[in-house]
């Protein structure tokens, strides 16, 4: 039996896929940036920014993938992002992305504005790490990290560049709404995308339930169509370094700071103890005009004093994955286009997702003239243009 997946040859050819699966309103919230997008288009354009300078007459043949993060090594240096509420685009979202990761042997970063239990996810995939947004004060945060911690993460993710809510406009104009609100346009949404409807939506209803935000909190957040969602993400804006400091004197584990760009703030992260940095503006849905992760990079390596430091934001090729490297990413994240995956075929389309993109590392790998990833570095790689 041939593979419906095959005609899909890159990350780019999964987003068209999911378009016609998804509902407007659920795709318009996986794809949108924010504001006037120029984050967004910022981060694929910085990729374009670097050309590469390979070495030829190299033998080859033994070239391997495989990359070091955190102390634990994997088959490759691309993980699998942290999307909120990707149970909503495909059945089982969170499950789905961290299985068909763990099977590739690649890291797997679980969203904390996720609609199944964390617990449950690292039953599924033991070895996830666990992405937390910090609740509203100090008692609400140690209970969570506690409960985080009970659900044996070992790795976790405090995301830092959410301090207010983003101006996403187009949520608004495509009808999608946190909570979610029934109108006659989104049930027609549903009719009309019945793959969705069934395989998704009535399918997730009918086995688990309303779905909730459950891990935002240590007990279980409001559901998505709830008003008290907007309570549960409320403004985060008093948090402050003090609150990190707090939490990596109470967290036994291993501990990353994603949303640096600004060295400043690498230097601090380093300070407080860290074990690593992922370099990110959240895929060009927070603030609009900040610079790319790429650009920013190789300050945010020089200023992290050795931890290791990574990258998320805009990736799509094996080639972005070897220019970030280059410039001192220790490996990338890829959000969107894994969310699509799922979203067309489930825990296959993420596993073919996944296999294309380090196929495409291995490939430039051998064109670039390496064999070993510790030897892509700043030489392979030349600045074409300053802007």
């Amino acid at each position: 039996m041939s593979d419906p997946l095959r005609h899909l040859l890159s990350l780019h050819d999964f987003q068209a896929a999911a378009r016609k699966r998804l509902p407007k309103p659920i795709y318009a919230y996986v794809s949108g940036a924010v504001e006037d997008g120029q984050s967004e288009r910022g981060n694929r354009s910085a990729f374009a920014q670097y050309g590469f300078r390979p070495k030829v007459l190299v033998d080859v043949s033994a070239r391997s993938t495989r990359a070091t993060v955190l102390g634990r090594e994997y088959n490759a240096p691309v993980g699998v992002a942290p999307m909120g509420i990707s149970a909503l685009s495909s059945y089982r979202g969170d499950i789905v992305l961290a299985r068909a990761a763990a099977e590739a042997g690649v890291p797997c970063i679980m969203s904390g504005s996720s609609l199944i239990r964390l617990e449950d996810v690292m039953q599924a995939a033991p070895g996830t790490w666990f992405q937390a947004y910090l609740p509203g004060d100090d008692a609400q945060i140690s209970a969570l990290i506690d409960r985080v911690a009970a659900a044996g993460v070992s790795t976790l993710v405090l995301t830092v560049d959410t301090p207010v809510a983003a101006n996403r406009e187009n949520n608004v104009r495509a009808g999608f709404s946190t909570p979610l609100r029934p109108s006659v346009g989104l049930a027609w949404q549903g009719i009309t995308h019945p793959r969705w409807l069934f395989g998704t939506f009535l399918r997730t209803l009918l086995r688990h339930g309303m779905p909730h935000f459950e891990n935002n909190y240590a007990t279980r957040g409001a559901p998505i169509l709830s008003a008290n969602v907007l309570r549960d993400f409320s403004d985060r804006g008093h948090l402050n370094w003090q609150h990190v400091a707090a939490i990596r004197r109470r967290w036994k584990g291993q501990m990353v700071i994603k949303g640096i760009l600004h060295p400043d703030d690498a230097r601090a992260a380093r300070a407080q103890g860290m074990d690593g940095i992922i370099v990110s503006n959240h895929g060009g849905r927070q603030l609009d005009g900040s610079i790319s992760p790429l650009k920013a990079l190789p300050a945010i390596v020089e200023a992290a004093g050795g931890i290791d430091v990574m990258l998320d934001s805009g990736v799509r090729r094996g080639s972005d994955v070897l220019k970030a490297m280059a410039l001192g990413a220790r490996c990338v994240f890829v959000g969107r286009p894994f969310n699509y995956a799922a979203a067309v075929g489930g825990q296959h389309g993420v596993a073919h997702a996944i296999a294309l993109i380090v196929e495409e590392v291995r490939r430039n790998m051998g064109l670039l003239g390496v064999v070993d990833l510790n030897a892509v570095n700043a030489d392979c790689v030349v600045q074409l243009t300053s802007a």
